[in-house]
């Protein structure tokens, strides 16, 4: 496309170009073209990069809408609640702060706490604070105030922070630094000011639904999904995911390390060697708790199923847990559910029309059911090999369990009871493991437990499958579908839960992921998402790779592990 004078053209969503004048905004070319979407349009791609609506258009490209329904609107309606939810919060408690801590019962789990940055003190709230907090929110977001995003120099920038207590966010800013005329996005609404990696959507009146919801000792912030839109998806209580989070958390405080500034300020001062050695010692030792907790179980469990979504470091959990549980007297024995797919003609498809090979009938569950029967009654059993190849269940090697030896089963769908419904629940025992990252970049913008599980798979697929980021980015959408159908309803029916993540492990996976996600250039719809990672590994300082043990659960994404997978 070529600018015409005065005159540019714009293709909308893959229509015919338009000709308009130049200086046009997004939200105006949008309206041009006269396409209706089915949720509000809060953003813009322009060739490929987000933008606002308000963002003038000065070349010829190509545009499409970012609305509610999609990813990265839904990203841009959370940012903004959280934006008023901190607004709220001074307006009506003026010495307190918010701190968004995790993913929770389908929202954000925050917590109050008093202006000490590096001892955080929570404040324990109340219902009737909840309900204040919630009608101060409303009453910002009935008001339809705009956000107004402006760019200033980072130095000014941090020295804005520095000068209003949010030393999170100016001790974070320092680390992008380099002297290089480097400038910050802060945006404004109703005398609040507030910095998030990445836009939010134009005013106050797009976040009609939300709630909060009290959950002591702090509260949840709800707002739709991509599954409940328009509507809050219902309301699913987590304690078990609550005590995991809520256990790690308590750890890094101890540690003085909730934010992504505190690691750099640990890597900075040359602590991240034995730092390492904390986190993954911390690891080792809940996994040795999870074996002991097995051999002293009252049921004496002969199966432990370990399930939990992509990217988990599910692989190397296992063959950790079998080692901890050898040193217990055990002999354990790991049996792959992939062994147990149906063959491929009778794999059933999803709604776009491909194989769906994480639906639970792509597993011959009937056929499970009998080989684990028959092992444990002292049988001899034809074991299946899957061979993806041609897509077909073959022969594979005969079992029969010894004395001391105990199953284990790993698997998307090891926590859905149906897995193994003809085997009695006395005889299992069930793990979840997920990387549920309790960093946060800072007090206001959380790492996201999805990116660091899609880091990890971009970095492993790199390494040893040869994809390139595109393809793997490309597929996680239908990934996180699959997740959301076939594992997260389950995550509740676990024993116990296992969090995989390291705090310090996207210092360490950043070298490999950057080269990777640079290789998706401006002209790719994926272009948008590979500047968000990007941006979002800026923040972090490189850990180098020599330091991670040989065992550890990262070294199943970057190479070098001592185990054989």
């Amino acid at each position: 496309m070529k600018d015409k004078g005065k005159k540019i053209e714009i293709a909308v969503n893959e229509h015919p170009a338009m000709t308009l004048p130049k200086g046009i905004t997004v939200r105006k070319a949008l309206e041009e073209s006269g396409i209706e979407y089915p949720h509000p349009v809060v953003a813009a791609y322009l060739d490929n990069k987000i933008v606002e609506l308000d963002r003038k258009i000065s070349y010829s490209g190509k545009l499409s809408a970012v609305h509610l329904g999609s990813m990265d609107g839904m990203r841009l309606y959370q940012r903004s609640l959280i934006f008023v939810l901190v607004r709220a919060v001074k307006e009506i408690y003026p010495d307190l702060q918010v701190y968004v801590n995790h993913p929770l019962s389908k929202g954000v789990y925050c917590e109050l706490f008093t202006n000490s940055y590096k001892n955080i003190n929570s404040f324990k709230i109340t219902k009737t604070d909840v309900a204040i907090i919630k009608k101060k929110m409303r009453e910002i977001i009935d008001a339809d105030e705009p956000f107004i995003r402006k760019e200033v120099p980072l130095e000014k920038g941090i020295r804005l922070f520095y000068k209003h207590g949010q030393k999170d966010k100016a001790q974070l800013l320092k680390y992008r630094c380099n002297g290089n005329g480097e400038t910050v996005s802060i945006y404004y609404c109703g005398g609040e000011w507030n910095h998030f990696y990445g836009f939010l959507v134009p005013s106050t009146g797009y976040l009609k639904v939300f709630d909060l919801a009290y959950y002591p000792p702090g509260f949840i912030l709800r707002s739709p999904t991509l599954e409940s839109l328009p509507h809050l998806p219902p309301f699913v209580p987590q304690p078990k995911m609550f005590k995991v989070f809520q256990e790690y958390e308590s750890w890094a405080k101890i540690l003085g390390l909730e934010t992504v500034s505190l690691l750099n300020d640990i890597i900075t001062k040359g602590g991240i060697e034995e730092f390492i050695k904390v986190a993954e010692a911390l690891q080792e030792k809940k996994i040795a708790y999870i074996a002991d907790t097995i051999t002293r179980h009252k049921n004496q469990p002969r199966i432990i199923l370990i399930g939990g979504p992509s990217s988990s470091g599910k692989t190397t959990f296992s063959k950790r847990l079998c080692i901890q549980l050898r040193v217990n007297g055990f002999r354990p024995v790991v049996i792959a559910a992939d062994d147990f797919f149906v063959n491929r003609e009778l794999t059933p498809r999803g709604d776009d029309g491909e194989y769906d090979f994480e639906a639970f009938e792509a597993i011959d569950y009937h056929y499970l059911n009998r080989v684990i029967r028959g092992l444990l009654a002292g049988e001899t059993m034809q074991m299946p090999r899957f061979d993806f190849p041609s897509g077909m269940r073959k022969k594979g090697a005969t079992l029969r369990l010894e004395k001391n030896q105990i199953i284990i089963l790993e698997g998307i769908h090891s926590l859905n009871h149906r897995l193994l419904s003809e085997i009695p629940d006395g005889l299992k025992y069930r793990i979840y493991v997920s990387a549920l990252t309790t960093l946060n970049v800072d007090n206001h913008n959380r790492v996201f437990t999805s990116d660091s599980r899609l880091l990890r798979r971009i970095v492993r697929d790199s390494q040893f499958r040869n994809y390139p980021a595109r393809e793997t980015i490309g597929r996680w959408p239908s990934v996180r579908r699959g997740e959301e159908k076939n594992i997260f309803p389950y995550q509740e029916n676990a024993d116990v839960m296992f969090n995989s993540a390291l705090v310090y492990e996207v210092g360490v996976l950043k070298k490999y992921a950057v080269p990777r996600l640079k290789e998706i250039n401006k002209n790719e719809p994926l272009y948008s998402e590979a500047c968000r990672l990007l941006k979002f590994l800026s923040y972090f300082l490189d850990v180098a790779d020599e330091n991670v043990p040989e065992d550890s659960i990262l070294r199943e994404f970057i190479g070098g592990s001592s185990f054989k997978y």
